[in-house]
């Protein structure tokens, strides 16, 4: 964050020792090393020092890392899809991580099971709390995180005003959704007022898989992470598209997880069922589709990434984790390394780095 950065943002929040007030209290430098710290989980670290070269050293930025703010944890423990690592998450272990496989930067995210339980008003004031956390985590290391602001979906009306609160007060590197909410998915009509306002500010845009109401305990003993999570991006990807959004709102650089779920391996079925849709995509679903961004989390395999990249160019692919459920980056970094499908120094350069200092100019200095 630069100085301009720092001090625009002003709002205490309860992760912090002061309850939040409607009042413009600025931190200075000293409250957030003294009081930040502490409250942040950083307080006597000794390794959160940034561990990144300028040599040899990827300077990778992990554009899907999760973070878990204590008032978040409160909120969903005891919830589906909770994971006992977001549950033990601290931003000393992020950093720990990030050091040990080459991460200059981290972009940070809420994770499963979201914030949507069906109570508005938990939900609008979990988003703030969890927003204001991670802006404060920038703020004291600026080149080591960004921020995906969560937003609180399907609630429109609260969903609007926190994006003005998270990209003009928090100055918020992006905004973050998961792919569906119950059973309504993103691309949902509803959702369009947002997706207008996101379009307006030419937003990044970063998506989370999850399990809808209809789909989980399909198959007994199966996790929804094994399939379902990669079954539920498709979902949302063709809702954006099917919905119109996509070709409406060009703007938006959206970024999907796991290397789109299946979509990419489904691609040719879904550019056929989109043919006749030319007033929803005048272009083609496999025009769409090419302008999207996917992360590796949870699919830095050979059949993944190869069909990925029959998709896209190594220009739309960027590393993520999906830390700290998803393993270390250094464990995806060496999977990434072992593919074998002829990647270029120049297609890894774009994976680790070039293309999220692209979408996110401020990490540069990472």
């Amino acid at each position: 964050m630069t100085a301009d950065r720092s001090r625009k943002f002003f709002r205490r929040c309860s992760c912090c020792a002061e309850p939040a007030t409607g009042s413009a209290a600025p931190l200075d430098r000293r409250s957030l090393i003294t009081g930040g710290l502490a409250a942040l989980g950083l307080a006597g670290a000794g390794h959160v020092t940034p561990a990144v070269s300028q040599g040899a050293n990827p300077r990778r930025i992990d554009i899907h890392h999760h973070f878990s703010p204590p008032q978040w944890i409160a909120y969903v423990k005891g919830r589906d899809l909770l994971q006992p690592a977001n549950v033990n998450w601290t931003p000393a272990k992020s950093i720990e991580d990030m050091d040990k496989g080459g991460v200059a930067a981290a972009v940070i995210s809420i994770t499963n099971p979201g914030l949507w339980f069906g109570d508005k008003e938990m939900t609008r004031r979990i988003a703030r709390e969890c927003n204001d956390y991670g802006a404060k985590l920038v703020q004291q290391y600026p080149t080591r995180f960004g921020l995906f602001a969560v937003l609180p979906m399907p609630d429109i009306d609260a969903t609007l005003k926190e994006i003005e609160y998270a990209f003009d007060t928090l100055k918020a590197d992006g905004a973050h959704f998961m792919t569906s909410f119950a059973d309504t998915w993103l691309g949902d009509p509803a959702h369009e007022p947002v997706m207008a306002e996101l379009h307006r500010r030419k937003a990044v845009v970063h998506v989370h898989p999850t399990a809808a109401n209809c789909c989980k305990n399909l198959i007994p003993g199966m996790a929804p992470g094994t399939m379902e999570y990669g079954t539920d991006t498709t979902r949302a990807i063709m809702s954006v598209m099917w919905s119109g959004q996509a070709a409406r709102y060009p703007d938006i650089r959206f970024i999907w997880s796991h290397a789109g779920g299946t979509a990419p391996f489904l691609a040719g079925r879904i550019d056929r069922g989109s043919r006749a849709l030319k007033e929803k995509m005048p272009q083609g679903a496999m025009h769409e589709m090419k302008k999207f961004y996917y992360d590796t989390a949870g699919a830095a395999n050979p059949g993944a990434i190869a069909s990925l990249l029959k998709l896209v160019a190594s220009d739309h692919v960027m590393f993520g984790t999906d830390f700290p459920p998803g393993g270390t980056s250094a464990e995806v970094a060496k999977e990434l390394a072992a593919l074998g499908l002829g990647l270029s120094e120049a297609d890894m350069r774009n994976i680790d780095r070039d293309n999220a200092v692209r979408l996110l100019p401020r990490l540069q200095a990472s």
